[in-house]
Parts: structure tokens; sequence; C-alpha cells
């Protein structure tokens, strides 16, 4: 008698204002890493932790990640959050899966300030936590905030963040290769960025 395997899921959330190489990066390391089928790339609707800065609307930034991931099979964009009204919280997406347990992909920095989000106690207990280094956040300081049982990911140091496209394309520079192709051309086509950002991500 055949039986059916859970598919285990990773869950990349962020603004993704824009998507880039670094997202890429973690995605396919936890992929790979941790024997995952799929990883969703799931951008925040009302990301209320950048509450401080102008946020690139929901639509733009689901459009990017669309372009990001409908070309590779095991990549998954899912628009949950976008299309939940009010703040967007992690647990609520965690709730609303069937059952399991996804593992949740976040950078050190993220990991580190997971105490202050909504419900974090049922983040931790409803998902595996799976971390990415970051330059500037200590080891120590996310095992405080998370817990020993985290796992972390063998990703190359790679320090780049949405605030630093952002500036670079208010500068008119180039961002190939920083993002992938269709995201640099849809940057262009809707004239995004062309200020300077406000906040970090």
């Amino acid at each position: 008698m055949g039986y059916s395997r859970r598919v285990r899921i990773g869950i990349l959330g962020g603004t993704f204002d824009p998507p880039h190489i670094v997202h890429m990066v973690v995605a396919e390391s936890a992929l790979l890493q941790l024997d995952l089928d799929t990883v969703w790339f799931v951008p925040a609707g009302f990301p209320w932790q950048k509450s401080g800065r102008s946020v690139t609307p929901a639509r733009h930034r689901w459009a990017m990640t669309v372009a990001t991931t409908s070309d590779i099979p095991y990549f998954e964009a899912d628009d949950r959050e976008i299309r939940r009204s009010g703040s967007t919280y992690t647990i609520d997406t965690l709730s609303g899966m069937e059952a399991g347990r996804p593992v949740l992909i976040l950078g050190a920095d993220a990991a580190a300030r997971l105490p202050s989000w909504h419900r974090a106690d049922e983040v931790i207990e409803r998902a595996r936590i799976a971390v990415a280094p970051r330059p500037g956040t200590e080891r120590d300081s996310v095992e405080r905030a998370v817990g020993t049982h985290v796992e972390w990911l063998d990703v190359p140091p790679l320090d780049l963040s949405g605030t630093e496209l952002r500036r670079r394309a208010a500068e008119g520079l180039s961002l190939r290769f920083l993002v992938r192709e269709p995201v640099r051309e849809y940057i262009g086509l809707h004239g995004l960025y062309r200020t300077p950002p406000g906040g970090t991500d």
C-alpha cells in the first residue's frame, strides 16, 4: 500500500523591496542543507516592523517576487500575506498552513529580533528556525533570542541589503547581477527607487 510523503517546506519571508541575490542564495542553501522540497518566498503585505520608512507598494514587491522565482521549480512565490489586510504577522502565516512544521528561514539580524515579534513563542513552537549568518550579528545573540536548537546555514558571507540596492538605483548605478534580470527590468520599467531610500532592511 502506497503513501504520500509530507512536503517539506521552507518559508523565506521579507519585504522583498527588492528581492535580490542574497535571498536566492539563502533559499538555495536551506533547500539543500535541510533537505527541503520547496522554499516559499512570502512578501509581507504591511510589514509592521518597517513602519518607520516608506515601503514600495505590495503590487510591485509581489511582481518582483514572482519574477525572481517563476522559472525555478523548487521556489514558489506565495501571496498570502499580500492578500491579508492589516499588519502582517508571521504567526498568522504559520497558523494558516496545513499540518506540519515548516522551516522558517531567517537572517541572523532578523532572528536576533525574534522575541519582539507578535506571539514570538508560538512562532518558535510552530516552526523549525534556520538562520543564515549576517555581518554584525553574533551567534550568541541569536541563540539567546531563539534557543540553541537553531539550525545554522552554511551561506557565503554576502553583505547586501534592499537599502543598498534602493540607494544604488536612486543614484543611477547598475543593479545588474545583484537582482535577477527580470527584476532589474521591472524596476526600470516602473521607475522604482528613483528617490533615496529610508530605513534599513
